[in-house]
């Protein structure tokens, strides 16, 4: 079996990674191979050295990716040597000490708890979109949950009793995210009312919470839409994007005392490093704060 066929299995069945995240890796594994080619020609992964990588290396950063897209692709190498060495494919893994320059985090931009006030006026509840929308805003900053595990929420995932949501998360894995009194109202509002509502009018069947205005379960790209344009109603003149709302989620939380892996265990992620930058961005607001106020000596 072909190194990059067998990795790809590996991927698939052990480490039950979704298609996309699989995709992705393939993807990276082909660049690279694709740029040895035309680079003095690939025999095979094992006559990699040291030299290839760095070289390698010097052209993405050349193509002016982000940091975080080269990050991401000296990783997927990485683990596909990590894969090969362990399988007695090749000798060495050549990726092993590859070391990016730390820079400075793009910090994530969120919004201060005014801002968010600002947005929920836009939504007063009255039409079936309206309430759909109002349980939509409720829902994601009041869980942090990703844009797509909000498009893919299901019924049976929502338990009013318990105040959960069973989110299906990055990679397969489960979590179960607690909503307070405002998307609890919300959503119960929009499921009897608004929801309801739009299937009829529409004849729709399906178990999917937040469906479009022809009764269908929504997409991702569809929740982005509405934020848009919700957004727009406001005097909120910032670019602003929806994963804004799951960054606000997780800053207020950190502000308001809540302690690192509280907030990486609601927000889903898989390693404490990735919910670390907000408690960069809560530093720096806190001493944005402390010098607004701080009595001045004279």
């Amino acid at each position: 079996m072909k190194p990059i066929t067998a990795f790809q299995e590996y991927l698939t069945v052990e480490r039950q990674y979704s298609p996309e995240t699989v995709t992705a890796y393939l993807n990276d594994i082909q660049e690279f191979q694709a740029f040895l080619k035309a680079n003095g020609g690939f025999t095979d992964f094992n006559k990699v050295d040291d030299l290839d990588v760095q070289t390698y290396l010097t052209d993405l950063n050349k193509q002016g990716l982000a940091r975080t897209s080269i990050a991401r692709k000296i990783s997927s190498l990485r683990s596909f040597y990590r894969y090969l060495v362990r399988i007695d494919a090749v000798k060495r893994n050549p990726f092993e000490l590859v070391e990016l320059k730390k820079q400075h985090h793009h910090l994530p931009q969120f919004f201060y708890e005014a801002e968010i006030q600002e947005l929920f006026k836009t939504v007063e509840g009255k039409t079936p979109l309206d309430q759909r929308n109002r349980a939509l805003l409720e829902v994601l900053y009041g869980t942090g949950i990703r844009v797509s595990e909000c498009a893919n929420l299901t019924l049976n995932q929502v338990d009013f009793n318990t105040g959960l949501l069973l989110i299906h998360g990055k990679g397969n894995k489960d979590r179960y995210v607690p909503f307070g009194q405002y998307a609890q109202r919300a959503l119960q509002t929009y499921l009897k009312d608004g929801r309801h509502t739009l299937m009829q009018k529409h004849q729709t069947q399906h178990r999917v919470v937040f469906v479009n205005q022809y009764g269908r379960p929504i997409t991702a790209r569809g929740i982005e839409y509405i934020l848009d344009q919700l957004i727009k109603q406001t005097s909120l003149t910032a670019n602003i994007h929806p994963h804004m709302l799951r960054h606000s989620f997780a800053t207020h939380m950190l502000d308001h005392g809540a302690d690192l892996r509280t907030v990486q265990e609601l927000l889903g992620h898989a390693s404490l490093s990735t919910t670390q930058i907000y408690t960069h961005v809560t530093m720096a607001h806190l001493k944005n704060e402390y010098m607004k106020y701080y009595p001045k000596h004279h």
